[in-house]
């Protein structure tokens, strides 16, 4: 069998036709960045190419300093021997498949993604190659996600009920991708929706690439006093049983997570709902989009592995398991804890 045209190193996925890394864990000279997520887009690197809509993403993610070039979809490129194309993803914005040809042979690296409808970025679309590199967040049988347009139904339900017993509503969610979809499921006309900071700072980017997000206010401008009893907080997990938190009074609060598929998620977190959504494909969207592929190779990469090989290899694919830095949506809220921890001045303005 010939040499793969991506393989794992000390600093990341490399390809050598082309001398660039992708997603790399350590600093690089060049690496090429499937989406903004903190566990894929690292700082350090000498030069980054993404998709054009990730560029305020990564600006934010990586720094005023950071060399960032970006491409549109679809538009093939030569780096080194290797022609280049980004495809894709419907992870968040901005996400995408990277294609990578040379001599012949296709190696497409999926980066997270998912198959189900979301109106605040790209659907994803499958690209055909010899190898495919996918991920495996909900690698498992049991994953499997309802449509959005039912949770959109039950947030809204929630929410409603909330503020007709005069409680606010505190959703968290992930505040790069996930807040910006449930944004854009949801009614505005219940009530105000109030952001936290991390939340709002992505709202900006997001409505900079023509995401048109219903109205949103930086909770940290607000009086306590001034937050309705009707009121939708959008908040990321980490900001749970803080002070800034306890700060809204009487409240209900919910998570959404696709690790709310599982009995007792909930209970542990001690939320009083959760809401199964996520940004990662579920088994049936995994298996489906490989399958779409028509991959002869393909290496599974962060989550579940084992279970996806498995069922690759029983179907006669040369499926093996790839051992990266990449976390999922399990690593997400910590990973990016340090860019959205509670500051004093969003809980000072509560008091």
């Amino acid at each position: 069998m010939a040499e793969d045209l991506v393989r794992v190193t000390e600093q990341g996925l490399y390809c050598q036709a082309g001398d660039f890394y992708i997603d790399p864990w350590r600093s690089v000279q060049r690496a090429l960045i499937t989406h903004g997520h903190s566990d894929h887009a690292r700082s350090g690197s000498a030069s980054y190419l993404a998709h054009t809509d990730s560029r305020g993403i990564l600006r934010l993610r990586l720094g005023e300093e950071a060399k960032i070039e970006t491409i549109d979809y679809g538009v093939p490129i030569i780096i080194k021997d290797a022609i280049v194309s980004f495809h894709p993803a419907g992870h968040i914005l901005g996400s995408s498949q990277i294609r990578i040809e040379y001599k012949g042979q296709i190696c497409v690296v999926s980066g997270d993604y998912k198959t189900q409808r979301d109106p605040s970025c790209q659907a994803i679309e499958p690209v055909r190659c010899h190898t495919f590199i996918t991920e495996s967040t909900f690698g498992l049988p049991i994953y499997r996600f309802p449509s959005p347009e039912i949770i959109a139904a039950e947030v809204n339900q929630w929410w409603q009920a909330n503020a007709n017993e005069g409680k606010v509503s505190i959703l968290y969610a992930y505040s790069l991708g996930k807040a910006q979809r449930l944004l854009m499921s949801i009614d505005p006309s219940i009530g105000p929706i109030y952001t936290h900071g991390a939340v709002e700072a992505l709202n900006a980017v997001y409505r900079g690439c023509g995401v048109k997000l219903p109205a949103t206010t930086y909770v940290g401008d607000v009086k306590k006093e001034d937050i309705g009893r009707n009121a939708l907080v959008v908040a990321p997990p980490n900001a749970q049983d803080s002070l800034w938190a306890r700060k809204f009074g009487k409240s209900s609060d919910a998570f959404a997570s696709g690790w709310m598929r599982v009995r007792g998620a909930r209970r542990r977190r001690s939320l009083d709902r959760g809401f199964v959504m996520s940004d990662h494909a579920d088994w049936q969207g995994l298996t489906e989009t490989i399958a779409a592929t028509g991959a002869e190779r393909v290496l599974v990469t962060h989550g579940y592995t084992p279970p996806l090989v498995r069922y690759l290899t029983d179907l006669g694919l040369d499926a093996h398991a790839l051992e990266t830095a990449f976390t999922g949506e399990e690593g997400s809220d910590k990973l990016d804890a340090d860019k959205e921890t509670t500051t004093e001045n969003e809980a000072g303005a509560l008091q």
